[in-house]
């Protein structure tokens, strides 16, 4: 797709790989406005059941550019010095750092992120913004954003209040301390550890591209919108989701695929 990020889609399967791997694929500009255009074009493409998202060389994501914040020490970044607001919408409810994560839980496929070396500040939030995460036991992550005197603004504080309990957020919001992947794993940051997690995401994705897309695409609406429902929300939901599937196309697929024993031949929409 760019300098910055690569794209290989094979059997449904679109390996999307951070390509910075001399910075540790830190956030600079580039970076932001490669992850965005490649998650709206992944997102588009009708071939692709699934996504993995991963880093080269030693690290997923090392957080934001060190160029970024020797702007933000000059003034060049505030307000005053010319930067729009962050309260600007530019993509539906996010502005454009926060799509930058944000994409990914929009893609209308599951996306699984890779996660090994660190995965730092903006990078961490990236990570979260995919539905699945398998990370190395030794990985080192943080929410950093502290360090710096800022709070995290990519998308991380409305992802995170549903992954881990309140006190974890704030104590390592507050402290921006490091922790581990095993750690990430325990406080529900993490899916699964892997001590390859490239080659176990690809894996997870070739299965689930295997899967009926529009059931897939359905369930994935279905577990985004439903953290805000009440429980009436949800099972209508539910209904109106399955009342598009049920005893059409993919569906009807499915269930002949499995009584004539043999694999389902499907077909990819949006």
């Amino acid at each position: 797709m760019s300098d910055r990020i690569s794209v290989t889609i094979d059997k449904g399967v679109a390996d999307v790989r951070l390509t910075r791997a001399d910075k540790m694929n830190a956030l600079d500009n580039a970076m932001f406005e490669a992850l965005v255009t490649t998650g709206e074009a992944v997102s588009k493409d009708e071939s692709v059941r699934c996504v993995v998202l991963s880093g080269e060389g030693r690290a997923f994501c090392a957080g934001l550019d060190m160029g970024n914040f020797g702007q933000m020490a000059t003034g060049e970044s505030g307000v005053t010095g010319g930067r729009e607001p962050l309260t600007t919408r530019t993509h539906g409810i996010a502005n454009r750092a926060q799509q930058a994560a944000w994409v990914w839980r929009q893609c209308p496929v599951p996306v699984i992120a890779a996660v090994h070396g660190v995965a730092l500040g903006g990078g961490f939030q990236v990570m979260l913004g995919s539905d699945i995460r398998i990370t190395h036991p030794d990985t080192k992550l943080s929410v950093l954003e502290i360090k710096w005197g800022l709070v995290p603004d990519m998308g991380g504080t409305a992802i995170m209040r549903h992954l881990a309990r309140e006190d974890i957020i704030r104590e390592l919001t507050f402290t921006g301390r490091i922790f581990s992947g095993t750690e990430a794993h325990e406080y529900g940051f993490a899916t699964k550890l892997s001590d390859n997690p490239h080659e176990d995401a690809m894996a997870m994705a070739r299965e689930i591209a295997t899967k009926s897309p529009t059931a897939i695409q359905a369930s994935k609406r279905i577990f985004n919108a439903v953290g805000t429902m009440t429980d009436a929300e949800a099972l209508l939901q539910e209904s109106v989701e399955q009342d598009k599937i049920i005893a059409k196309g993919n569906q009807v697929e499915a269930v002949l695929s499995v009584l004539q024993k043999r694999e389902p031949a499907f077909v990819d929409h949006r």
